[in-house]
């Protein structure tokens, strides 16, 4: 922990008109709340307005900032959190508020598409980043300077640091205590907030299957009707390209233009979505998913599965299952 003859760190919360209450309350209840627990050397903690107040956050209550951006002045960080929206211009006092506070030394994280804030102000250019996967390709078209990591929790850049979507929020602001006052105290904040310290994997396994979208022709569309119903079967380019009555060449062109994928990507991401289905929905032993999915052994599914989800199926079954 920090020396508690020292002044305690000050972590500035950021508030403004439409704040996303989720993440403006994770890190209210990390950072914000007493902990005697903790010693005399906890964090201190304000809330500071981007704009004049009242404020009126999302869900429509209101709130009293503590003071204005000048509370930047001694913060060692600053918290922003879920803008209010991502095409929301973010004001050029805020940004350059954050930039001097940077500049001081102070560390600056978001909580979700907080990412936009910090992008404006120019903080994150040419560092890695993450956000929410819903805003990631905006956030990679708008600001290509940003080397974008959308499938990880939070990205820790040193003095500059990002959480994926709203609860990944919880994981940085952990992260930052473990940073702060080690594991031990991290633990008793999670314990407290009766979640794992630490989660293992990214966004991945929490990003719906996309809707495919509308098949390029008739011949195909009952072809991956079939496809779907066998994926346990082995399935060649040979045998799909004569099913569909087309050579090979032509049918690996028309399947990428109507599904997106190559057949051999497609049939991998049908499998783990069955095999995400089974991990969820039944009891049956990897090995027996695995079978039943089309990997032929619990090593194939395992490597697939980690390397597409970021988890393994135990650890995916042990957050998901529905049983």
């Amino acid at each position: 922990m920090p020396d508690s003859a020292s002044s305690p760190p000050l972590v500035a919360l950021v508030a403004y008109n439409g704040l996303c209450t989720f993440e403006f309350g994770i890190a209210t209840e990390v950072f914000g709340l007493e902990r005697p627990e903790m010693g005399d050397g906890w964090y201190r903690f304000v809330i500071c307005a981007a704009e004049p107040g009242p404020l009126q956050a999302g869900g429509g209550f209101r709130l009293l900032a503590d003071g204005g951006l000048d509370l930047f002045e001694h913060a060692t960080t600053i918290v922003i959190p879920g803008w209010r929206g991502a095409d929301e211009a973010v004001p050029d006092a805020l940004c350059a508020a954050l930039r001097a506070a940077h500049a001081r030394g102070a560390r600056i994280m978001s909580l979700c598409s907080g990412i936009f804030v910090l992008a404006a102000a120019g903080l994150l250019d040419g560092r890695r980043a993450t956000t929410h996967w819903r805003y990631g390709a905006q956030v990679a078209a708008r600001y290509p300077a940003i080397r974008l990591e959308p499938d990880v929790l939070y990205v820790d850049e040193g003095d500059v640091l990002t959480s994926a979507g709203s609860a990944a929020g919880i994981d940085l602001c952990l992260h930052v205590v473990r940073r702060d006052f080690g594991a031990a105290a991290a633990n008793m904040v999670a314990r407290r907030l009766v979640v794992p310290p630490h989660r293992d994997g990214g966004q991945a396994q929490y990003v719906e299957s996309p809707v495919p979208s509308a098949h390029e022709s008739s011949r195909l569309s009952p072809l991956i009707g079939r496809m779907r119903a066998r994926l346990i079967e082995p399935q060649t380019i040979a045998m799909l390209a004569a099913e569909a009555g087309m050579s090979e060449r032509t049918f690996l062109r028309r399947f990428k233009a109507a599904t997106g994928n190559t057949p051999g990507e497609w049939l991998l991401a049908e499998r783990l979505n069955r095999a995400k289905a089974l991990l969820e929905e039944t009891r049956q032993p990897v090995d027996a998913v695995a079978n039943a999915c089309g990997f032929g052994s619990a090593a194939a599914l395992r490597h697939h599965f980690r390397a597409r989800m970021g988890v393994s199926p135990a650890s995916y079954r042990a957050r998901f299952r529905r049983v």
